[in-house]
């Protein structure tokens, strides 16, 4: 079992929950992103709100910085329920 593989997200129930919910994760710290980045944006236009904009970029870097974190995290724990199903049909074998 190889990690990113469309095959491990589509295994079972389970791990369309597991992929359906890293989704959203993903999705909503995009829009979080984006919002940091969009507000800081327009704060940059007053120079008394300089400070509160260097946040607001410094936020939506880090929820970047999130995103792929996010997709890797997923693609480890699918492929974990993937070993632990392979383990299981082994005993069954047996």
């Amino acid at each position: 079992m190889q990690l990113f593989r469309h095959s491990n997200r589509t295994r079972t129930a389970e791990t369309q929950r597991v992929y359906a919910a890293y989704e959203l994760a993903h999705t909503l710290v995009d829009f979080a992103a984006a919002i940091s980045f969009t507000i800081g944006s327009v704060l940059f236009l007053w120079e008394s709100m300089k400070t509160p904009a260097i946040w607001l970029f410094i936020v939506g870097s880090f929820c970047f910085l999130c995103k792929p974190s996010l997709r890797l995290m997923r693609e480890v724990k699918l492929w974990r329920m993937g070993k632990v199903d392979q383990l299981a049909r082994r005993m069954e074998a047996e």
